[in-house]
């Protein structure tokens, strides 16, 4: 995971937990790490040690999205703003896989992405969504 593509509020994985960024720091010897938090756990772990969360069709629910369509090539999610979709590509190459901004296409295959994009879109965070702590 690229640390220059991370944000305070991004949902990330560490040791098997959800964990909320709340701070990204550098050590003296110039390492990145970062403050995670959920409802357990505050800590502070290397920034290379966290994961992605990929997006899946449970994600999608919990930020608004409902099924719209699906075929055997494809699954559409879409939230009410009229202009953001999510499709799953269910052939082998996945193409088309990803979110749906204005009718481009934009490939976004997990929650950072998907929070990042939001926030800049909407000028609000994905996270207030729902509350997606674990």
């Amino acid at each position: 995971m690229n640390v220059a593509d991370l944000k305070i509020r991004n949902l990330v994985e560490y040791k098997n937990q959800i964990f909320t960024i709340t701070e990204i720091f550098q050590n003296n010897e110039k390492d990145y790490f970062v403050k995670l938090e959920n409802d357990i756990h505050s800590i502070s772990a290397p920034a290379n040690s966290i994961s992605p969360i990929q997006i899946t069709e449970e994600w999608l629910e919990k930020f608004g999205f409902s099924r719209t369509y699906s075929s055997d090539q494809r699954i559409r999610y879409e939230r009410p703003e009229e202009f953001i979709k999510y499709d799953f590509d269910l052939s082998p190459k996945k193409i088309l896989e990803g979110l749906k901004i204005y009718g481009n296409s934009i490939r976004c295959k997990y929650i950072h992405e998907f929070q990042n994009i939001f926030s800049s879109l909407c000028g609000k965070e994905a996270n207030t969504l729902i509350n997606v702590r674990s």
